[in-house]
């Protein structure tokens, strides 16, 4: 019988080196982290409130102010707009838009990598190849949970800014 230890006294092998293997960076990882505690945050809002989003003697979608709201989608998508109920089981967005990420596939330099922000822009739905009119109607099930934006809201700053130049 051999011995395949080779000398090391009977203690475990030492695992081999592996190859270099991709680093995400930390505000890949950041973002990844914050959009899962807005599923899981919105997720049991979604299970203990009860998917139910209209009052069925008004009509009316419950908690709904005049203004602008921020539209959590089950599937990762948010959209801003004004927020309305079409029937019990359905809801109706008017006046949309969404944002659109944009980030250079190769930056110049290294040093870029690290400071480099992705460029963020407000996009008004009905401008995209298909030309979709300015309403959405969503199923109730399909809708995460939604916010009421407040006006000084970066989002609806940036709103009532396209709305002044068209």
């Amino acid at each position: 019988m051999r011995n395949n230890n080779l000398g090391d006294g009977g203690a475990d092998p030492k695992p081999m080196p592996q190859p270099d293997q991709p680093t995400i960076s930390s505000t890949t990882t950041k973002a990844g982290l914050i959009v899962a505690a807005l599923v899981v945050i919105g997720g049991a809002a979604w299970y203990f409130g009860g998917s139910d989003l209209v009052n069925k003697s008004g009509g009316e979608v419950l908690g709904v102010s005049s203004g602008y709201q921020a539209v959590f989608l089950v599937n990762g998508q948010v959209y801003f707009g004004k927020l309305e109920a079409a029937t019990d089981d359905a809801l109706v967005l008017r006046d949309i838009y969404y944002l659109k990420v944009t980030q250079a596939l190769q930056p110049a330099n290294d040093d870029e990598t690290a400071t480099q922000q992705p460029n963020i822009q407000l996009v008004k739905l009905g401008s995209e190849l298909h030309g979709p009119q300015d309403e959405m109607y969503l199923e109730q099930d399909k809708v995460l949970f939604w916010e009421n934006m407040k006006d000084d809201s970066k989002v609806v700053e940036a709103i009532k800014k396209y709305q002044e130049t068209k």
